[in-house]
């Protein structure tokens, strides 16, 4: 089975004075940060739409091969919780397909006290229909880490990502179902603010390169923005991903420690609760 292309990349694209020298050339920052790394994770589309031209001008801006993850608006996933959102829906995806080819992802984040219930599919059908693309969700509740609701998701075809810190036991692995794999990178306590020491990126890389030795395209996009942390946490990870698949062997399972994730259990508590940055 050939290896699965990985995609590094932040959420967002703004880059931190730190690092500018890192990124050479001239342009604007999407423009520069696609020269480096080939995904991007928008998040702003949470608080608010984008026109659709606007993400036209964003797709002019990067190379073919770069692909944009897009976040759904929290009036979709936190006001209405995937109900009676068909119009919200519909406009959208009717924005995202500014893209183009460009889209990879319509990234569903849930609130935490959003429990799984059959009623929640429709929604995610939608999405997955009208997108065309592929659907990754990042549920915060209990319920949805369970062999059943990862068999419902996989059979809609819908992914579940990987979460780091994880709510719970499963929730730092990929779920669902799909070609693609989704591993977003929060930073470790205190979340957001953090960098990933080297030991950690290495734990995650093998993670990740598990997932691409099953043909699948796996993402990883770092959220430690706060301090700037993502950009640097990217870069060696995507170092470290390169050197791994340039001596891979793509029919072998790497093993995985799952204690040096965080060399600690899951977390009890929601450290995400109702944070409208995760």
């Amino acid at each position: 089975m050939a290896i699965g292309i990985s995609r590094v990349g932040t959420a967002g694209w703004t880059i931190p004075s730190q690092y500018a020298s890192q990124f050479p050339g001239k342009g604007t920052h999407l423009e520069r940060y696609a020269r480096r790394f080939n995904a991007v994770e928008i998040n702003s589309s949470f608080y608010r739409p984008h026109r659709r031209a606007t993400y036209q001008r964003w797709a002019a801006s990067v190379p073919p091969d770069f692909q944009f993850s897009v976040k759904t608006p929290k009036a979709i996933t936190h006001e209405r919780r995937l109900a009676d959102c068909d119009d919200l829906a519909n406009r959208f995806i009717d924005e995202v397909q500014g893209l183009g080819d460009r889209l990879g992802v319509i990234l569903v984040q849930l609130p935490p006290s959003l429990a799984f219930s059959k009623e929640l599919l429709p929604a995610l059908r939608r999405l997955r229909d009208q997108s065309g693309t592929s659907i990754q969700c990042e549920p915060r509740h209990a319920s949805w880490f369970t062999p059943h609701v990862d068999a419902t998701l996989a059979e809609m075809g819908v992914g579940r990502i990987a979460a780091d810190p994880p709510l719970g036991p499963g929730a730092d692995r990929p779920g669902g179902g799909g070609s693609l794999a989704y591993f977003r990178l929060h930073g470790a306590p205190p979340i957001y603010w953090s960098r990933y020491e080297h030991a950690a990126l290495e734990t995650w890389s093998v993670a990740a390169l598990n997932e691409m030795s099953k043909g699948r395209e796996t993402w990883v996009i770092l959220d430690n923005t706060a301090a700037g942390f993502a950009i640097e946490n990217a870069f060696e990870l995507q170092t470290l991903l390169d050197s791994d698949v340039g001596g891979a062997d793509p029919d072998e399972e790497r093993p995985v420690n799952p204690a040096s994730y965080r060399e600690r259990a899951p977390i009890a508590c929601d450290p995400l609760r109702d944070n409208p940055r995760a």
